[in-house]
């Protein structure tokens, strides 16, 4: 199976965020390219209070690909990359971790955007 057939998109403003749907193409997902993974829950609040702002900060820094990873369903990955906390972003270039924004701390855009502008 293409590594595009398990990420499913969803249309949110000028960009579309990317939503990981298998654990096996997470690997062929960050193996090439520049990616933030973001990890959140459909019952996260401080994740529903940055949804408004992410098609702007995914217009802002077009040079990544946003994608949404659902904390109840990848639990092993969310170990393996130690995130205990959400909304959080890892970023990777190329297959490997580039820079991580990761608290169970509620998040601001100029927060996020702080984090995006200090990658390579």
């Amino acid at each position: 199976m293409a590594a595009n057939e398990n990420v499913k998109f969803y249309p949110r403003g000028p960009k579309t965020l990317k939503k990981l749907l298998n654990r096996d193409d997470y690997e062929n997902l960050i193996s090439r390219g520049k990616h933030i993974l973001l990890f959140t829950a459909d019952w996260c609040p401080d994740c529903r209070v940055i949804e408004p702002v992410l098609p702007e900060i995914e217009e802002k820094y077009k040079e990544f690909q946003f994608v949404e990873v659902d904390r109840d369903q990848f639990l092993d990955l969310c170990q393996q990359l130690d995130v205990f906390g959400i909304p959080s972003f890892i970023a990777f270039e190329d297959g490997e971790e580039i820079g991580r924004f990761v608290s169970k701390d509620r998040k601001t855009k100029e927060e996020i955007e702080r984090f995006l502008d200090r990658l390579p």
